[in-house]
């Protein structure tokens, strides 16, 4: 399962930066937009690899956390690296009343984990260790830096989308010497389609990694029902605690405090919560039986 959500991550971040090279080939007009194609898609591949943590921290106001300010999360953070086999990430606080949290960073090395005030106020410490080691699972498998990689690519998409609208409506793009004819339909696919695919690719990309991250915190506590439980809690209260939060960035948290009503469902940045409160309930009822069964097949 953990090969096959790699290769359609994979398969899905693709797709973006095709989608990037096929609007400046249509934009250029000739082989050039090919070329600036991928180099767009590289430096935004590169900017975001680099500089993704900094603008997500920016985006919360998330702020450093000393040690001594929170000796008990501290602990906890350190513990639970040790048993994912990372380094300790940076810690960082956000001053939102919400109960989120997220992790963000170019690789395991140079990773941050922040939590917003809410979580510390509204959860058990078990529940806490749960979303930790969600967000720890997330930094093991590079999750902070696919998903950057994704959200910028969509956004040079939604970009170029909004230059070919421009060249539609005061110039045509054809004419110019080696430069092909437009073709409406793709011209219309690009304005409109291209932007409204690239977000939903960015969305599937999402949902792909959150599953992985639920069933990675369980290996590290070994405690489905609290992450259930965690999970159950952050629903509740994103209603109660509305954040404002850049729909860029909403990837990141561990649930989605956005409305998921209407047409915003299709662009859903993470799997149901229900759905999976669901899985980790059932995951805790194939660990009680394979307890249960274990001192009969001793016996």
């Amino acid at each position: 399962m953990r090969i096959l959500n790699q290769v359609k991550t994979a398969g899905l971040l693709g797709l973006l930066s095709g989608l990037i090279v096929l609007a400046s080939y249509y934009l250029v007009g000739n082989e050039s937009g090919l070329y600036l194609g991928l180099a767009i898609a590289a430096f935004m591949s590169f900017s975001s690899w680099y500089y993704s943590d900094q603008a997500a921290l920016a985006s919360f106001r998330a702020q450093p956390l000393a040690p001594e300010a929170s000796p008990d999360l501290y602990r906890t953070i350190e513990r639970l690296s040790d048993r994912a086999g990372l380094p300790m990430p940076k810690v960082f606080v956000a001053p939102l009343d919400t109960p989120n949290a997220f992790a963000t960073g170019r690789d395991p090395d140079h990773a941050t984990i922040a939590v917003t005030q809410g979580l510390l106020n509204s959860l058990s410490s078990e529940e806490i260790e749960a979303v930790i080691a969600h967000e720890l699972t997330h930094i093991r498998n590079r999750d902070t830096l696919i998903q950057a990689v994704a959200g910028t690519l969509a956004g040079g998409i939604t970009f170029l989308g909004r230059i070919l609208t421009l060249g539609a409506l005061y110039g045509p793009f054809s004419g110019r010497p080696g430069q092909r004819g437009n073709n409406p339909l793709v011209l219309f696919f690009l304005i409109i389609g291209a932007p409204l695919s690239a977000g939903l690719i960015q969305m599937a990309i999402s949902r792909t990694r959150e599953y992985a991250a639920d069933l990675g915190a369980v290996g590290i506590t070994g405690d489905p029902l609290a992450l259930a439980s965690a999970l159950q809690k952050l629903e509740g209260l994103s209603h109660k605690f509305p954040m404002r939060a850049n729909p860029a960035m909403v990837p990141l948290l561990t649930v989605n405090p956005l409305s998921k009503k209407g047409l915003m469902a299709l662009f859903m940045t993470h799997p149901p919560t229900e759905e999976r409160i669901r899985r980790l309930q059932a995951l805790a009822q194939e660990k009680q039986q394979e307890t249960q069964n274990t001192p009969a097949l001793a016996a």
